[in-house]
């Protein structure tokens, strides 16, 4: 399953029940606003296996970030392998 978090906001305890529900076999992409959530919130991410952020957005906010960055290309491929597709 691939899972997209795009808002820079979400309820906490959903957020940390989604999260918890992420298998090693599935991924999570932060895009859009998303990429803040890395930032504000890393230790909620930092046991994810698969967990992406998309550059452009990383680099439009002037974030920097330890976990996995990859590019527009990377995240089509990403979408092409994992699925279903839940997105928030």
């Amino acid at each position: 399953m691939l899972y997209t978090f795009s808002k820079a906001q979400y309820d906490l305890h959903q957020l940390q029940s989604i999260l918890s529900q992420v298998q090693p076999e599935d991924a999570v992409v932060l895009w859009q606003d998303g990429v803040l959530q890395a930032v504000k919130y890393p230790e909620f991410f930092a046991k994810i296996t698969n967990l992406f952020i998309l550059e452009n957005d990383l680099q439009a906010r002037g974030l920097k970030t330890d976990f996995k960055v990859i590019s527009l290309g990377e995240f089509v491929r990403i979408s092409e392998r994992y699925y279903p597709q839940f997105a928030l």
